[in-house]
């Protein structure tokens, strides 16, 4: 069955983002490139919400074919665009790129199937909303924070709500910027388990 691995850069303090959407604070390096690349090149999917779908169609099909762009960002970008998407959206209101098919309901069914298509892992990126709907179904199988070495106190925060749950430490990676790579599974295991 296919593991469903969220992979979100966070301050200290649990923030993926200023209230505003900063993210001015992030230390990106080509370690951290060589573990996204890695990541991707080993998954079989990505899974985004609406707007982060609708950002990334419009950013990393253009990194791909930009010859001035590093090799670690084009490498990166050729895998991300050819990957299968899939997009969460009622509305049905997406970004127009390749390979995409769209979730209109985020159930425990509909990602027990998904989970259950042949392929490999899926990946997924910001998507609060959708991180925190499928975390609330104990679906998410590990969690890849990439923990940089400052805190915004305050923002938009990784996990809503006020359930708590514990996770099992699988490895931790410091890279020379300072970011630690901590990767996590549930305690519990994921509900499909």
């Amino acid at each position: 069955m296919k593991r469903l691995i969220v992979s979100m850069w966070t301050t200290l303090d649990g923030f993926v983002a200023g209230p505003n959407d900063e993210m001015d604070w992030l230390l990106v390096d080509d370690e951290m490139f060589a573990y996204e690349i890695d990541l991707v090149t080993n998954a079989g999917s990505l899974f985004l919400g609406r707007v982060t779908h609708g950002d990334f169609a419009g950013f990393w099909p253009e990194v791909a074919e930009d010859t001035g762009a590093g090799e670690n960002q084009r490498t990166y970008a050729r895998r991300v665009d050819a990957m299968d998407k899939v997009v969460a959206s009622k509305s049905g209101n997406t970004a127009d790129w390749k390979n995409t098919h769209r979730l209109a309901d985020l159930d425990l069914a509909t990602i027990t199937e998904l989970k259950r298509q042949p392929g490999g892992d899926v990946v997924i990126y910001g998507s609060l909303s959708v991180v925190n709907a499928l975390e609330a179904m104990g679906m998410i199988d590990e969690f890849h924070l990439l923990i940089h070495p400052c805190f915004l106190r305050g923002g938009k925060a990784l996990f809503s709500g006020d359930q708590s749950r514990g996770l099992k430490l699988l490895s931790a990676e410091t890279f020379h910027s300072g970011v630690v790579l901590a990767k996590y599974r549930s305690a519990q295991g994921s509900k499909d388990r």
